[in-house]
């Protein structure tokens, strides 16, 4: 062990890997890689250590769990992630902004185990400003929750918990072990200890919000007017019109969302793929837009002969025409990049190294409702609902998910927009990163919030610890 002003100086001084431990991290660090090594037994120890301080009643079960799981930890490409290790060098060799002068609520969060999937979606949770003010203002009520359900983990709780950790002005890594082993009682499909899908687990979690909060705010409503925070910030309504070929009658169906899952254009790739290899096009095939994506998105499609549909008006299966739009936007809007694509077919996976160009601004009228109808019948005239206009269409993008490395061993890592300042939040680790390197990086989740939330989101930031937790919103002098 030595500290991390020249722990890099010992491996030139002598042959082979040496290797430290980060204390503050759990982690291990080569010195002559300049990047995380993984220990399963290290790991073991460090998650045991995690879980001392849960409830005493589900502590050995949680060990027990942890100790059965099969460790499959993640391998690095090193062409791949030249960007993560040239960072984490850039943090031992140059001296680092002080962690206090970071916006509040910037704090890293332990790997438990291949958990980057997890670390990276929560690091976006946290940041999501209606989301944040709901529980930092301590709207669900943990003390009354745990009394009405006392045999039952609740999610919500342990974000609760993780939400007063990071926002309590400490810096070092918090470990989510509590909040881990929540959602492996929630998700028991996912429960293993081995990576999982970062949008799954999104999902997952959102669902498990829902299903705790939903029943008891609105038993009664689906999940279009459900009053659940989960449901009040991400969820948004779907259009889809079903078109006849033959006579033109539409049939026109509305679903609940709270994310939209976008195709990246694979037209140019070869029909030879390799099983769980990646799909590495060239410069001239391996770019697309993010507005290409949503063009894309809300483009009629031709339904195959396989698929034709009843019209109500002919009486009969015809050739039909489908076409999607947002009829409503939500709060937060989550953007999923489909980079993973399965065969069962050909019996085959790959991922598509695709890079993708977004905005840092998104203005999403043209994909709207009225937008598309009236692009489709030109300049006639159509009445439309009033709560298209009740949301704002003009968003800023304030968190993005990447995922490097191949189909079956990447690695996770979100970059956030704080106060027009990016951070590379790569599990432990926090570092203020160029823009460049977020427009470069290989997206996978985007988030973006409605424009007006994100400027008074920026307003409320601070980075000097909270007063307390009955009043996380009273201004102190900052730091820097």
């Amino acid at each position: 062990m030595s500290c991390s002003d020249h722990t890099l100086l010992h491996s030139q001084s002598e042959n082979g890997h040496d290797i430290a431990v980060d204390i503050e991290r759990s982690e291990l660090y080569c010195c002559s890689c300049s990047d995380q090594v993984y220990d399963l037994d290290f790991d073991k120890v460090v998650v045991a250590k995690n879980i001392v301080d849960m409830p005493s009643k589900t502590r050995d079960s949680v060990v027990d769990d942890l100790m059965r799981r099969s460790s499959k930890r993640r391998r690095l490409n090193s062409v791949v992630d030249l960007d993560l290790i040239r960072s984490k060098f850039f943090v031992w060799m140059r001296g680092r902004r002080a962690k206090s002068c970071y916006p509040l609520g910037l704090r890293g969060l332990n790997n438990l185990g291949s958990t980057c999937f997890m670390n990276s979606i929560l690091q976006a949770l946290l940041h999501a400003p209606p989301f944040r003010n709901y529980f930092l203002s301590e709207r669900h009520d943990r003390e009354t929750c745990r009394k009405r359900s006392s045999d039952q983990s609740c999610l919500a709780c342990d974000i609760g918990v993780i939400f007063s950790a990071v926002y309590s002005g400490d810096r070092t890594p918090y470990s989510p072990a509590q909040f881990l082993y929540s959602w492996w009682q929630h998700s028991a499909n996912l429960a293993s200890y081995e990576q999982q899908d970062a949008h799954e687990f999104f999902i997952s979690v959102l669902d498990a919000i829902h299903e705790r909060e939903g029943k008891e705010r609105n038993p009664n409503k689906d999940n279009g007017d459900c009053q659940c925070i989960a449901h009040r910030v991400f969820s948004g309504m779907l259009r889809s019109d079903l078109t006849c070929t033959t006579c033109g009658f539409t049939s026109t169906t509305y679903d609940p969302c709270v994310d939209i899952s976008l195709n990246m254009d694979t037209s140019s790739f070869s029909s030879v793929d390799v099983a769980n290899k990646s799909v590495r096009p060239n410069e001239d095939t391996g770019r697309s837009t993010l507005l290409a994506c949503l063009d894309l998105f809300t483009r009629p499609e031709r339904l195959g002969s396989d698929q034709k549909l009843y019209c109500q008006n002919c009486q009969e299966k015809r050739d039909t025409l489908k076409q999607m739009s947002i009829k409503r936007l939500p709060l937060v809007l989550s953007l999923h990049i489909k980079r993973f694509e399965h065969s069962s077919l050909r019996r085959t996976s790959r991922k598509i190294d695709w890079h993708l160009q977004f905005p840092f601004s998104l203005d999403m009228t043209p994909y709207l409702s009225p937008s598309i109808v009236r692009n489709r019948f030109g300049n006639r005239i159509f009445g439309f609902e009033s709560d298209e206009a009740d949301i704002s269409a003009e968003f800023e993008i304030f968190a993005v998910v990447t995922h490097s490395g191949m189909l079956d061993s990447g690695h996770y890592v979100t970059y956030l927009r704080l106060q027009n300042q990016w951070y590379k939040c790569d599990d432990a680790w926090i570092t203020e990163v160029d823009e460049r390197i977020v427009r470069a990086s290989q997206c996978y989740m985007i988030f973006y919030v409605q424009r007006m939330l994100y400027y008074k989101a920026n307003e409320d930031l601070s980075c000097a610890p909270m007063p307390s937790r009955r009043d996380p919103f009273v201004p102190i002098a900052g730091c820097c």
